[in-house]
């Protein structure tokens, strides 16, 4: 079942997602060569529980023994944060966080660059935040769930980037994972229609190679196939009748309008 969200519960909801984007934002600065993933980690959960009521929502769910999933160059997406892991000049790393607030979810994934990164990794990550800005632009009332996924396609034509089809967005609310499923690929007017009030996490996943992924023997971190690079950036988005409304920036949106896609 497709949940409608009152302006109220997305209000709490952008409660919840402008703690991930002020710790995304402090993570800018963060992450550097010499920093261990587990220390991002570290960070992570203790910047959300510094917030009244605020719990980092992935730490133990399913299992997951992070309070954010920390994933490094080939890494799509779940990898485990570790304090041996240690970060080095060049490489990408994307931070998914998940907050719970009051009851509430929110979800956000920004990669970021570790120190100066080739040319060939940033244009995969600027064309990867592209989609995502393109995918929530057509989130909106009349639109459809294939809609999001065909904006990504249109971002990445004329690049040889693989988009990681197994793995997709989905629904946010009561619940971290709801329904509906958002793939990052589709055909206009098709799949659900958007409805004022429901809430999606979008998050375009391109690799610089193959879209096949394969699980590592941990259970949990997600590769590309063949081992080549990787992006990920996420926002929680409202659908609403004034535009798609971004619930995970850093300066909470309530009260402040519908602002339209940033650029993670």
């Amino acid at each position: 079942m497709i949940n409608l969200r009152t302006q109220g519960e997305m209000d709490t909801i952008a409660h919840a997602g402008s703690i991930i984007g002020r710790c995304h934002a402090e993570l800018s600065k963060l992450i550097v060569p010499g920093v261990s993933t587990g220390e991002v980690d570290t960070f992570v959960e203790e910047f959300i529980v510094g917030h009244d009521g605020a719990v980092p929502a992935f730490k133990g769910l399913y299992g997951f023994p992070g309070s954010a999933c920390i994933s490094v160059n080939e890494e799509v997406v779940h990898g485990i944060p570790d304090t041996q892991r240690v970060l080095t000049e060049g490489d990408v790393v994307s931070v998914d966080i998940g907050v719970r607030l009051d009851g509430w979810y929110s979800d956000s994934a920004r990669t970021f660059a570790v120190g100066p990164i080739s040319p060939e990794a940033r244009a995969l990550l600027d064309v990867t935040s592209r989609a995502l800005d393109a995918a929530m632009e057509v989130s909106v009332p009349g639109k459809h769930v294939g809609d999001i996924g065909a904006a990504v396609i249109k971002t990445c034509e004329g690049t040889s980037y693989g988009i990681i089809r197994e793995l997709v967005g989905h629904g946010v609310g009561r619940e971290l994972h709801e329904e509906p499923q958002v793939p990052n690929y589709g055909s206009p007017g098709h799949g659900p229609m958007l409805r004022e009030g429901m809430v999606l996490a979008i998050e375009p996943m391109l690799s610089a190679g193959t879209p096949r992924i394969k699980t590592l023997d941990d259970g949990w971190t997600v590769i590309t196939a063949d081992r080549s690079l990787s992006a990920h950036f996420e926002h929680t988005v409202g659908i609403t009748l004034d535009g798609p409304r971004i619930l995970t920036l850093a300066e909470d949106t309530v009260g402040a309008g519908h602002p339209g896609a940033d650029t993670p």
